[in-house]
């Protein structure tokens, strides 16, 4: 069975409240101080699993492969995997500052060993340089120059700014940027070679600077026509359509290339409700204007999403038919509205006669 493993984390001993634990027992274990001997015994065999585990893992870490979701666990055996999913089952930072805000973590990330013994971490929040103290942070502030992320501002509309940073020219950041997503994403599998990939850093922006909400990344070049890797939203900024913005842009980027552009799979069960959601506002408005025929080839060159996901998204609303050897759609107006008000909004619009962007291969 499958367990949701948000917010878990390690417990000191003295945090057992046994006084309140009411339980059949052994009468050869009924005394507590036997009991509090079991669990020391427990935890220390735990602790030494997890530091020779921390061993294995500096020297996996160390290898240099692709950015993706869960596929890269396809290069671990079984034994291999059975570790690294025993290591990385509970959150190790307990929360992070970053800006104005003090967040409270949700999953294991693997920081460099010499922050094992940090429960809370300081961001900067321009840079992304993460330190054990407030007052480095402090000291740090003084000098970063940055007032905003690192990279080409691709896009401005009102407050809404968004940056497109290389891995390759500002690893640091990516890598930086991982380390900080890995803490909110249970299933992203964290890479250092972070050079084959272009992050989207949307920002907030005031007269302070840019401040980040979240982010998506993408392959440079990607045979499977996928246009987003890895997407978040920073959990204060989360409810405010900004991931819907972000799944947007990413079509945007993906029309101004010429081609169309699907999610790298697998998704999680939220991703593919948010992206199930944008494929359905999208195609259903279309529809509702659209008069006479349309094909999913015509709805895919329009849209840009991959003719799989129009097919399966028209599938699950029923609204497709197979008649005489090929899919036909049907789309009753009463149902296209019953169906997209069940879609909910469709969050921030993205505006694009403020896109300043060239594609990564036209780009010199």
């Amino acid at each position: 069975m499958w367990i949701n493993r948000r917010l878990d984390e390690w417990i000191k001993l003295d945090q057992l409240d046994l006084d309140s634990v009411e339980c059949a027992l052994d009468e050869k274990v009924e005394d507590k101080v036997a009991i509090l001997q079991i669990l020391e015994l427990y935890f220390l065999y735990f602790a030494l699993s997890r530091e020779v585990t921390s061993l294995k893992m500096t020297r996996h870490q160390k290898r240099k492969i692709d950015e993706t979701h869960v596929e890269g666990h396809e290069e671990l055996d079984a034994a291999s995997l059975r570790e690294h999913e025993e290591f990385t089952k509970v959150k190790n930072i307990a929360t992070i500052e970053l800006g104005k805000y003090e967040i409270e973590t949700w999953y294991f990330s693997p920081f460099p060993p010499e922050y094992n013994d940090c429960v809370k971490l300081f961001f900067c929040e321009f840079c992304l340089n993460f330190m054990k103290r407030k007052e480095q942070l402090q000291r740090h502030m003084r000098k970063c120059d940055l007032k905003h992320p690192p990279g080409d501002e691709i896009y401005r509309s009102s407050t809404l700014s968004m940056f497109e940073v290389d891995g390759k020219k500002n690893k640091v950041y990516a890598q930086n940027l991982c380390y900080l997503a890995k803490l909110f994403l249970d299933h992203k599998t964290l890479y250092y070679d972070v050079d084959l990939f272009l992050f989207y850093i949307l920002c907030e922006c005031d007269d302070r600077g840019c401040h980040m909400v979240g982010y998506f990344s993408k392959e440079k070049h990607s045979e499977e026509s996928y246009n987003l890797a890895c997407i978040l939203t920073l959990p204060p900024y989360q409810r405010k359509g900004y991931g819907k913005f972000l799944i947007a842009f990413s079509y945007e980027l993906s029309k101004k290339e010429g081609r169309v552009g699907t999610p790298e799979r697998p998704l999680s069960d939220l991703g593919l409700v948010s992206y199930r959601g944008y494929w359905t506002r999208i195609l259903l408005d279309i529809l509702k204007k659209h008069k006479g025929n349309i094909s999913i080839k015509e709805l895919s060159d329009m849209t840009a999403i991959k003719a799989e996901d129009i097919l399966s998204t028209l599938q699950s609303l029923e609204l497709i038919q197979y008649r005489k050897g090929q899919h036909v759609i049907c789309a009753d107006p009463k149902v296209l509205d019953r169906h997209l008000k069940a879609a909910g909004r469709g969050g921030l619009d993205v505006d694009v006669s403020k896109m300043i962007w060239t594609p990564y291969k036209e780009q010199s």
